[in-house]
């Protein structure tokens, strides 16, 4: 088995007209339970970053993105459990559907300073300021 082995996960900022950013808030009875976090999840074997986010935002959140509309924004590089964990969030201003909490217990817009206030898993932590600044 490999060790450390890396689970390449993808997130999206969706930003709204007024710069404010969507946030899902993790379930009851899931690892980071309670967590504000950006909407997205694990890349599967095969599966280009983009086409699994664009997945992702679908199944959680019931919207429709296509790749023109999303774009790499950053990283976060974090342990997790034994494994290594590289986020790759993007951000996407340009989506079809309104978002409703399919996979998590709430969804919240937030501006990306108010995101220090909120708890939120510690690979989404670093992502903040650069987003603050890119917003």
């Amino acid at each position: 088995m490999e060790k450390n082995p890396t689970l390449i996960v993808v997130a999206a900022a969706l930003v709204d007209a007024e710069g404010r950013v969507l946030l899902q808030q993790r379930s009851a009875g899931r690892q980071l339970a309670g967590l504000w976090e950006f909407p997205g999840g694990k890349v599967e074997p095969g599966e280009k970053p983009e086409a699994a986010l664009i997945r992702e935002l679908r199944e959680e959140l019931g919207i429709e993105t296509e790749e023109a509309c999303i774009a790499p924004a950053t990283f976060a590089s974090a342990p997790l459990d034994g494994r290594h964990l590289l986020l790759l969030l993007y951000i996407c201003r340009k989506w079809k559907g309104n978002p409703e909490p399919l996979d998590a217990a709430a969804l919240r817009w937030v501006r990306p300073n108010q995101m220090f206030g909120l708890p939120m898993p510690p690979a989404d932590i670093p992502l903040i300021g650069l987003l603050d600044a890119l917003i």
